[in-house]
């Protein structure tokens, strides 16, 4: 009986412990929606700038290049260049950060628009963000961002790890 209980302990252990999945990541993709005021808002800055652009959760995205390398997802450690300047009204604000040499982050750390369109774009893509300020950093003011600011980011991502 003690050598079936081992051979079972073992046994169970050994399948159990086999992950046959690579998709242990465990974080959900944000649930926010922007508000209609503010996609209305980036709907109007995108017609007064004839910027052709898919829309999620509120926001909208213009994917200039999908990239051919590895997917992201919300557990991804993901490297990019990056430039970040203010929508005010229908024009294009102060830039506010920018990154010409690659930066890493963990996506599930960065802003929920990042989080919901990256994962559509891989290594090597490139893609245009225009987010709300629910989607972004809120209404508190950051430094260099005044509060319940409407953002322009153009994202490339360079490596991916999963």
């Amino acid at each position: 009986m003690k050598k079936f209980f081992l051979l079972f302990a073992a046994f169970t252990s050994v399948f159990c412990g086999c992950n046959k999945s690579n998709d242990s990541c465990k974080f959900n993709p944000p649930a926010t929606v922007a508000s209609a005021s503010e996609t209305v808002y980036l709907q109007n800055y995108l017609t007064a700038n004839s910027i052709t652009a898919s829309g999620k959760q509120g926001m909208f995205y213009t994917i200039t290049n999908p990239g051919s390398g590895v997917s992201t997802n919300l557990c991804s450690a993901i490297s990019v260049t990056y430039t970040g300047t203010l929508i005010t009204g229908t024009s294009d604000g102060a830039q506010f950060d920018a990154s010409t040499s690659s930066v890493t982050f963990t996506l599930n750390d960065l802003i929920d628009g990042w989080k919901i369109i990256l994962p559509m774009v891989k290594a090597g893509g490139s893609v245009n963000l225009y987010i709300p300020p629910s989607l972004g950093y809120g209404s508190a003011p950051k430094p260099g961002l005044p509060a319940n600011s409407y953002l322009k980011f153009t994202v490339n991502p360079v490596n991916v790890q999963n």
